[in-house]
């Protein structure tokens, strides 16, 4: 684990090796890097392993290979959460000791039925509090939920300014562990940050709903709330989110590639940065000296769009 000094910017990349970089991704690691960096901080990367069935084993190397080709280096060692289960239980066990968890046989298919519409945003189905009483007779537990309460959910996004979201409405009570023992993204997240000393996450706007999820549950197990910053989406002609197969940037041989110092410039320019033309020209590291000294977080857009390059 590592222990940041006091007052030390500690950010994170966390990519999930079931497919390559693709130019969505490569924004949240340059944004991320940057602003911890412009900052004096550290950054860090984890790789999100938890997913067994879609994980993609060999697509590790490539990842970390593209971040060294955009000179993205990290800061000490690599953290796997496929290494933290140990931690992730105890967490589990201090909000069941708590009271705040409660076993629920509701499948996907229930719920979606009980519940209003998906949230519109991450396609959540809204868990309409049906085992916060007790099991069903002769029910079959599916999974471990926390209860969340009715209120609002406050942060202060870095970006986007204050954003509020009333958990009951959007998604309710959330899933911490399934009944195989599998523990949730949003538990995972959580305390892989607080072990790692993270204090500051960037992120793509795909991730914002997740936000007061997570804060709910750091406030149930008394960990300290990180700053949190969500970039711009880069979107396809049509405004939709790209996917993993979308203009993919992996140095893996075979992809098409775009030249990667151009590629760059046009990110600082996406992100909301004003590099001088005569930098045009130059490779990642220059760029990125010039990132660190000249980033501005309240020159982000507001909005998601495509990602123009050069």
């Amino acid at each position: 684990m590592t222990t940041p000094l006091p007052n030390t910017i500690t950010g994170r990349f966390a990519p999930s090796p079931t497919g390559l970089l693709h130019t969505g991704s490569l924004v949240a690691a340059v944004g991320s890097w940057l602003i911890s960096k412009s900052m004096g901080g550290r950054w860090l990367l984890r790789i999100d392993d938890l997913d067994a069935p879609r994980l993609k084993p060999e697509t590790v190397d490539h990842i970390l290979q593209t971040l060294e080709a955009f000179n993205l280096f990290w800061d000490g060692e690599i953290s796997w959460q496929s290494r933290h289960l140990q931690e992730y239980a105890a967490a589990f066990e201090t909000l069941k000791q708590k009271g705040l968890v409660f076993p629920c046989d509701c499948s996907r298919k229930e719920i979606a039925l009980a519940a209003s519409a998906p949230h519109q945003e991450d396609d959540c189905l809204t868990y309409p509090g049906t085992c916060r009483d007790g099991l069903r007779d002769d029910a079959v537990m599916r999974s471990w939920r926390i209860r969340v309460p009715d209120e609002e959910i406050c942060f202060n996004d870095l970006r986007l300014g204050e954003i509020c979201q009333n958990l009951t409405k959007t998604c309710g009570d959330i899933v911490l562990r399934r009944a195989d023992d599998v523990f949730s993204y949003q538990l995972a997240v959580v305390v892989d940050d607080y072990l790692t000393g993270v204090n500051q996450v960037v992120r793509g706007d795909d991730l914002l709903s997740s936000t007061p999820r997570q804060i709910h549950i750091q406030q149930a197990l008394g960990l300290p709330q990180p700053a949190y910053c969500h970039l711009p989406l880069v979107t396809g002609h049509d405004g939709a989110k790209l996917s993993k197969r979308d203009n993919l940037v992996s140095v893996n041989p075979g992809n098409v590639q775009t030249d990667r110092n151009k590629l760059l410039f046009s990110i600082l320019e996406f992100i909301g940065q004003q590099p001088p033309p005569e930098l045009k020209g130059s490779d990642c590291s220059e760029l990125l000296e010039w990132g660190i000294a000249s980033f501005k977080t309240e020159q982000i857009p507001l909005k998601s769009g495509e990602l123009k390059l050069l």
